[in-house]
């Protein structure tokens, strides 16, 4: 259509030119003493436009001409430039294929392209981000060859060069640039030197999930599991990891806080310390009765830290697993000198209404011991003897027996049931 449209012009152009020419009279004269010159206006017409277009073409030649110098700077520079992201390219390739010699020197001769560019004032508009990047590479070559020195070097002259805050992508490169430098301080096992680099980045950039993952690291490398235990809070929220990868972080780290309480006062800081969610973990509430018990402490409060455990176990039996059901009877057979009457219920209750569970029966039956009722004690504890599985249960368990066949003088059943003791094989 465009075509035809374009031909229909010409066409009429065409006859609007032959129409005015054809009927066209008109002369123009050129009087050049002593001569007269008679010319056809169509004549003077077409020179006029020859002698335009020949000043054109002259013009555009001799500009072309000119230009040449220019142009060919430009195609220097344009070189130069095009070798200083070669290689640039280069030292992200190598460096990623493990070729850190080879990426380090492409980074340099990077550098080496950016500093001849600016001396031909013809810097780049990302200069000094190209800078900053090249540099960075170099430190992590460096770092990967354990050239310390010269990444430590590298990374002063990319903190430098990204000092300046104008640009957006300036801020973004020193972030970078201090994240990579936390990252290294780890990999060194210099944890005050990773967190302190972390402190330096701005309080948005210092919630990232990048961020929040290296401050994890260096938190528990430095021993700080109250922060490391904040951190991981913060990475759960951000959907960092799983559900059960976080909730196991989170269980190991607040076993770990409890396990640095030295006295009953600072265990009761590191329980404030945790969320209700935490506290209700199985095994982080029986480690901090067992921590309670090992210190000396309220047996009461550690028995109420348990009682949602217990609960728990009373309604869905197989919800704890075994290992996770003798903790708990272990822990709470440590405070049955002081029970009370409430727990001596659950625990009669318990073992009623799941007469066949042998932790159970053990737990019962220490309980009955300790009230001093020997006749229901000796027979819940036979009866746990037979079932239980955990070695040092098992053990308790004869020897408790052997104590109650003392208590009555029957040196056979004694003798048996120290035998018997003698003969459970730890795990």
């Amino acid at each position: 259509m465009r075509a035809a449209l374009w031909l229909l012009a010409l066409f009429g152009i065409a006859a609007a030119t032959a129409l005015f020419a054809g009927n066209n009279q008109g002369t123009v004269t050129v009087f050049w003493p002593p001569w007269r010159v008679d010319l056809s206006l169509n004549l003077v017409l077409l020179l006029l436009v020859a002698v335009f277009i020949f000043l054109h073409l002259a013009l555009r030649a001799l500009s072309a001409l000119f230009s040449l110098p220019r142009q060919a700077r430009q195609w220097r520079l344009q070189q130069k430039e095009r070798a200083l992201h070669a290689a640039v390219l280069d030292a992200i390739a190598q460096l990623l294929a493990g070729r850190f010699s080879r990426a380090r020197k492409a980074a340099q001769a990077a550098l080496l392209q950016e500093r001849t560019l600016a001396a031909l004032d013809a810097a780049l508009p990302q200069a000094q981000q190209v800078r900053v990047l090249a540099h960075l590479l170099a430190a992590e070559s460096a770092q990967a060859l354990q050239d310390r020195s010269a990444r430590d070097a590298h990374l002063q002259q990319a903190l430098n060069e990204s000092a300046e805050r104008g640009a957006p992508a300036n801020l973004e490169t020193r972030e970078g640039v201090q994240l990579r430098a936390a990252r290294w301080a780890l990999e060194d096992r210099d944890a005050p030197a990773a967190l302190a680099r972390l402190e330096e980045l701005p309080q948005g950039a210092q919630r990232r999930t990048l961020a929040l993952r290296l401050r994890l690291k260096a938190a528990r490398q430095d021993r700080r599991t109250l922060e490391a235990l904040e951190t991981a809070r913060l990475l759960a929220k951000h959907r960092a990891f799983s559900d059960a990868a976080a909730q196991s972080i989170v269980r190991g780290l607040a076993t770990e806080l409890l396990t640095g309480a030295h006295d009953p006062a600072q265990l009761l800081r590191a329980w404030a310390d945790l969320e209700l969610a935490e506290r209700e973990l199985p095994e982080v509430a029986i480690h901090a009765a067992q921590r309670m018990v090992l210190l000396h402490g309220d047996l009461a409060l550690a028995r109420a830290w348990l009682l949602p455990v217990w609960e728990r176990m009373v309604e869905h039996p197989q919800g704890l697993g075994d290992a996770l059901r003798v903790k708990l009877v272990r822990a709470l057979e440590a405070g049955l000198d002081s029970v009370d009457a409430d727990w001596l219920a659950r625990i009669e209750t318990a073992q009623r209404s799941n007469p066949r569970d042998p932790n159970l029966q053990y737990l019962a039956g220490m309980a009955c011991m300790k009230r001093q009722l020997w006749g229901k004690a000796q027979q819940l504890l036979t009866q746990a003897a037979l079932g239980l599985q955990d070695a040092e249960l098992h053990r308790r368990a004869w020897r408790a027996l052997a104590s109650l066949a003392e208590a009555r003088d029957d040196a056979d059943q004694a003798s048996v049931a120290w035998k018997h003791a003698a003969q459970v094989e730890n795990p």
